[in-house]
């Protein structure tokens, strides 16, 4: 009978002496904000290690490259605090952060319930969760780092908070939320050929290309039968330009042909690919149009960035 090992917990105290200096710097390295990443549903980029609000400074605060949102990201290798529980709000005040993220060895039933509190309280667009991180050795080996959500948004219940929502409207919201958890199960299945993100209500779903000028958006339009892949560019009409210059080149390499909308009246420039077939009353091509989505994003995601 082959020998199975046990699993032995490690004092993160062992490994990481000082919150700032040690547990701080390791928590802002590419691979561990990735790791928090598939968490929050995100895809952190700008991250900056003690920024000041006040006479406070926040251990670590960054922004999701799609969507700009602020992010804070508070260490204590400790049991929670009152203390602390004071500064996530300041610093979510201070820098008009949308996500706050409380990162604790351990988690004291009080300060559970008040994060879970603000989560119900507060509106859709601030999100606080409250995560231990723990490590664990078998045998002789490296200690791994694992990091246990004890508290997340619950989106549940903030959306049942709305109010004036018709019928009609709170199933397409439904819909919505049904498609994007099996897109994520997909996303999983195929190895993450990009981020995860968190499955909403809403009608994008958005993909990071490496830039803060551009992002892709998957969109669900249901009214129009239709999916739409969208290389959205921010504010560059030049970059815009640019790329049309090279449209054939463009549509050559990922064998698509899009309706390039350069929007004269507005700040954002969109390069739209439309999928047929979407329809919230008949499931049964879900799969197909899923596919789709992602190998449209994927494709479109590596071409574009080239000539950013």
């Amino acid at each position: 009978m082959q020998n199975i090992g046990k699993l032995i917990e490690v004092d993160v105290r062992e490994l990481w002496k000082h919150e700032q200096k040690d547990f701080s710097n390791w928590m802002s390295k590419d691979a561990n904000i990735e790791y928090l990443n598939d968490i929050l549903g995100l895809t952190l980029v700008d991250v900056d290690k003690e920024v000041y609000v006040g006479p406070y400074r926040c251990d670590i605060v960054a922004r999701d490259e799609t969507s700009g949102i602020k992010v804070v990201i508070e260490n204590q290798l400790e049991s929670t605090n009152h203390d602390h529980l004071g500064k996530i709000i300041t610093y979510a005040a201070g820098l008009d952060a949308r996500f706050i993220v409380w990162i604790v060895k351990e988690a004291k039933e009080e300060h559970r319930a008040a994060i879970e509190w603000l989560n119900n309280n507060t509106n859709d667009g601030v999100n606080f969760f409250l995560i231990e991180i723990h490590a664990y050795r078998i045998g002789e080996s490296e200690p791994a780092p694992k990091f246990e959500v004890i508290e997340k948004p619950n989106d549940f219940v903030k959306r049942s908070k709305i109010s004036n929502r018709n019928e009609e409207l709170s199933r397409s919201e439904s819909e919505r939320l049904l498609f994007w958890e099996e897109l994520n199960r997909s996303l999983a299945e195929k190895g993450r050929p990009f981020n995860i993100r968190k499955a909403t209500t809403d009608h994008w779903y958005d993909v990071a290309v490496g830039s803060s000028e551009a992002h892709i958006s998957i969109t669900l339009v249901n009214k129009e039968g239709v999916i739409g892949v969208e290389f959205n560019i921010h504010n560059n009409k030049e970059l815009f330009d640019d790329l049309y210059e090279k449209k054939d080149e463009i549509e050559n390499q990922t064998g698509l042909k899009y309706n390039w909308e350069r929007l004269d009246n507005k700040k954002a420039s969109r390069i739209i690919y439309h999928i047929e077939g979407l329809n919230f009353n008949n499931h049964s091509n879900y799969k197909e149009l899923i596919e789709k989505s992602i190998s449209t994003a994927v494709v479109m995601r590596d071409v574009f960035r080239k000539y950013m």
